[in-house]
């Protein structure tokens, strides 16, 4: 549905995207993943046609973006992370006009335009204006007008920034529901339960360039030589001490819980313990579990999703 080639942009002698490529098959969620200035943006803008790439080549369902700008177009639905909405215009009005952009006219523009109403939850408040919406709820309407004419590729940029847990877990659930109805989905995030629960296949973003793609198991087998324990700590922390610890790689600290990166499963744990221990830190909680996409993320770029 979507083959990226050696896409390259720069903005003067900034390198934003290098060499970026992947594929997405029809039916599938494809996740671009990474902190905020990763690229995924920039790289979204290329292949929806909103700036121009300096290197590379995009295809859309076979055509060429270059060739067929307009027919590319047609195909693809988009949801930016900047809201593209009318704030005095009603949720139906927004809907509608979107819709007709694309061409759609007469019945078949309100029947689309109330069964994507109804799909995001908001046909009770179409005759209300955007502006006195919830955030959860323009994002909603944002999804809305980037579905209601029915696209073959939905791409969805960071759809969650922002918004309650409820419109979230509501965004979230509609994603799944439409990609059951066969939608191909693009879908970037820098939540990484976000990547793990919805996507099919990954590619793992960092500083304009991917480095790293697959399936879950494939990116897990990537870094199956480490093992990772996470523990909760109380106290003061010997932290220059325990990055000195030999096979430990990187620990991420995450509000108390430090999470420790370990080169294959040798003596790691003893020695945290014992210096812990040392220096009469308290443990109030520990595990140690596969790598999750956090794990794999800084394993491979030696910093967290947050940095």
């Amino acid at each position: 549905m979507l083959q990226t080639s050696q896409l390259v942009k720069r903005y003067d002698k900034n390198l934003a995207v290098s060499s970026i490529s992947f594929s997405v098959q029809p039916g599938e969620i494809f996740g671009l993943l990474g902190p905020n200035g990763a690229g995924k943006s920039t790289t979204i803008n290329i292949i929806t046609g909103l700036i121009r790439k300096d290197e590379g080549r995009v295809l859309v369902g076979g055509a060429d973006l270059d060739k067929d700008l307009v027919k590319c177009k047609y195909m693809m639905g988009i949801v930016p992370q900047d809201l593209a909405i009318y704030s005095d215009l009603t949720a139906e009005q927004n809907v509608r006009f979107f819709g007709s952009l694309y061409g759609l006219k007469g019945g078949k523009l309100e029947e689309n335009t109330k069964e994507t109403l109804e799909f995001v939850g908001l046909y009770e408040r179409r005759k209300d204006r955007a502006k006195t919406f919830s955030g959860g709820m323009k994002r909603r309407l944002n999804i809305a007008c980037g579905l209601v004419h029915r696209p073959k590729l939905l791409i969805l940029d960071e759809p969650t920034v922002g918004i309650d847990p409820q419109s979230r877990n509501h965004i979230m659930e509609s994603i799944t529901q439409l990609n059951k109805q066969g939608m191909t989905i693009l879908y970037t995030t820098h939540y990484m339960e976000e990547a793990e629960h919805l996507c099919d296949r990954i590619a793992i973003m960092d500083m304009g360039q991917i480095v790293a793609q697959g399936t879950l198991p494939q990116l897990r087998a990537m870094v199956e030589e480490h093992w990772y324990i996470t523990m909760a700590l109380k106290g003061e922390v010997p932290m220059e001490q325990l990055r000195m610890v030999e096979g430990v790689e990187q620990i991420d600290i995450r509000d108390h819980r430090y999470r420790f990166s370990c080169k294959q499963k040798k003596n790691q744990l003893r020695d945290l313990l014992d210096l812990l221990i040392h220096h009469q830190v308290e443990i109030t909680d520990m595990d140690i579990n596969e790598p999750d996409l956090e794990d794999i993320f800084l394993t491979l770029t030696g910093k967290s999703l947050r940095d």
